[in-house]
This record gives structure tokens, sequence and C-alpha cells, in this order.
């Protein structure tokens, strides 16, 4: 387990960079469940990783704020019953968190005006809708 974790083609955490510390677990185990340390903590140091190029740590920082304690992201991860497949389900969902940190920001929105169509066809439709609803008026006389 002790491998490079590929986030992006320009991102690649080295393993020596990624700290696991392992605990027991109170999610499924059985009998193990109380002498079994399972469950997977995963940290990573964002802040000041060597590894993470500066433009892209300034964008990562500021999208991961809520989840960072002093810097450093940690992934905690017990829904497995054995610690291998928790280490990699830590590991799978740090890469996500990540790349989704990295990615650039989505275009900017030209604002546009609805078409002449658009706006008759809504204006049509509104209409229409009041016509039904005027029939519903319960008037006996």
């Amino acid at each position: 387990m002790g491998e490079d974790l590929v986030v992006t083609r320009t991102l690649v955490v080295p393993a020596a960079e990624l700290s696991e510390r392992f605990s027991r677990s109170s999610g499924p185990g059985g009998q193990g469940v109380n002498t079994a340390d399972s469950r997977v903590e995963l940290s990573f140091d964002l802040a000041s990783s060597p590894a993470v190029p500066e433009h892209l740590r300034n964008r990562m920082l500021a999208r991961l704020d809520n989840r960072l304690v002093d810097g450093v992201l940690t992934i905690a991860a017990s829904e497995f019953r054995t610690q291998l497949k928790n280490r990699q389900a830590a590991r799978e969902r740090l890469v996500r968190l990540l790349r989704d940190a990295a990615a650039p920001p989505p275009p900017k929105r030209r604002p546009t005006k609805p078409t002449k169509g658009s706006q008759e066809r809504r204006i049509a439709e509104k209409k229409r809708r009041a016509q039904t609803k005027q029939g519903r008026t319960g008037r006996w006389d």
C-alpha cells in the first residue's frame, strides 16, 4: 500500500507524505470488532507539501478550507471489516477529494436575454393555464 497516489497528470502525492493511523472501528466486524484495528485515518499535509504546485495549492486550500485542520486533510474509513479494504477506500476518497479541489473553476456564464419567441410562448402558456384554472372556480348560482 506504500505507493504514490496519482491525482492528476500534474499532481502525484508521494507515499512518504501520507500518514496512516489505525484504530478500532465501530462498524461491521462481528466478534472481532473489539480486537481488530480496521479503522483507517489517512492524513495528508496539503499546506506544506512540496508535491503540490503553488497555483494548485492556493485553489485547493480555499476549496477544502472547511475540511482542513492546520493545513492537514484527514480522511477516515471504517465501512469495511478489513483494514486493507479500508486503506484502499481512504486512498480512493482522498484522490477524489484532491481531484475535485484541483479542478479548474467553471467558465463564467455570460448572461443572455430570453428570445422574443420564448417570451411569447411563456405568456401564451400562462394564459392557457389561467383559463384552465378559471374553469375550476366553483360558482354555483
